[in-house]
């Protein structure tokens, strides 16, 4: 290759400065949203302090559900809480790097694409969630979006990276400088198009999976509760069953106020429990799986999105018939009813 045609794939440092600027309002404003991440959990509350609440690991419980790919990891973590504690902490502090650098232009280019794998992370877990419009859909296609764009840009005048450019002439002659701060690199319009296209194809493909957004029919799993239940049955005088809520706000849980149990055989309930006494069971009843755990309240049973637990309830006196086939109700306060036939009697 001659140098006129080498030279042809260079951008001139004027095109990356002006293209830098234009993107100056999206730099500052995307460093913010990280930045303020770790500045909400650090600096206004402690939400990193798995006994506080507000606890950041309980927000990351809501996510699991219906994420995309990564549920599998999400889960490990909730299991092993310990480790789930150091990653939130490790995440928040990366977030308040990432976004403090983004902010200031340091290290813009290998910055951005920290920003890109964050939002990547949060359109994958978070993506379904969003109870009025698409809000953590949003948030991570954009990020994702931002991301690449700073990275195709740099940080332009306006930045520390230009500063060290200034300072360290020799070095910022280095190949390897550009790429990670800011400045003129070779990018060939291909590569600019196929990240573009792949970024637009990711953002179509979520939306379709998480909402129906392209071609319907829409749904939204943020709107109502529902909770599914499994491995229901009788052993001697206790119902075990267990629930896990897997749709609804995040911001709100369901309140189970009847837990009942309907002879099917014999057309009648045989067992009921209402709020209040739900809202006295014992702590011992509830065996939770994850952070965000089922719990008594002032009038009902209380299901966090996410969360999965075991319950056993004491029957008391009423007879099992080995003959007769059972399903057990669940009744939340809205109204909504789920229902589980229970496998074994014993």
């Amino acid at each position: 290759m001659t140098a006129d045609a080498a030279d042809e794939t260079k951008i001139p440092e004027r095109h990356f400065t002006t293209a830098a600027l234009f993107a100056l309002p999206v730099r500052l404003v995307i460093g913010w949203t990280y930045f303020s991440a770790f500045w909400r959990r650090v600096g206004l509350e402690d939400k990193l302090n798995p006994d506080a609440p507000g606890y950041v690991g309980e927000k990351f419980n809501h996510f699991l559900p219906n994420a995309l790919g990564i549920g599998p990891i999400i889960e490990h973590l909730l299991t092993h809480p310990g480790l789930l504690a150091a990653a939130m902490t490790v995440f928040t502090i990366v977030e308040g790097i990432v976004g403090i650098c983004v902010i200031i232009g340091l290290f813009t280019r290998i910055t951005s694409l920290a920003v890109l794998g964050l939002a990547f992370g949060i359109l994958l877990s978070a993506g379904w969630l969003g109870t009025t419009c698409l809000d953590e859909w949003q948030i991570g296609i954009l990020g994702v979006a931002s991301g690449f764009m700073l990275f195709l840009s740099g940080g332009g005048r306006y930045s520390v990276d230009r500063v060290l450019s200034a300072k360290y002439p020799r070095l910022a002659q280095r190949t390897w400088f550009g790429w990670l701060t800011s400045g003129a690199v070779t990018i060939k319009t291909p590569a600019v198009l196929i990240g573009s296209f792949a970024i637009l194809a990711l953002a179509l493909l979520t939306n379709q999976q998480f909402h129906g957004g392209v071609y319907g029919p829409l749904h939204n799993k943020s709107v109502a509760p529902k909770i599914e239940v499994s491995e229901a049955r009788i052993a001697g005088n206790s119902l075990q069953f267990q629930l896990y809520r897997t749709e609804g706000a995040d911001v709100y849980g369901s309140f189970l106020i009847g837990v009942s149990v309907v002879d099917d055989t014999a057309g009648n309930t045989v067992m009921q429990l209402d709020g209040a006494q739900l809202s006295r069971l014992p702590e011992a009843a509830i065996a939770n799986r994850y952070v965000a755990k089922v719990k008594p309240g002032a009038h009902s049973l209380i299901v966090p999105l996410g969360a999965k637990a075991r319950l056993t309830i004491d029957t008391g006196p009423t007879r099992w018939d080995g003959a007769h086939s059972y399903t057990l109700v669940l009744t939340d306060i809205s109204g909504a009813t789920w229902k589980r036939e229970i496998e074994t009697v014993s």
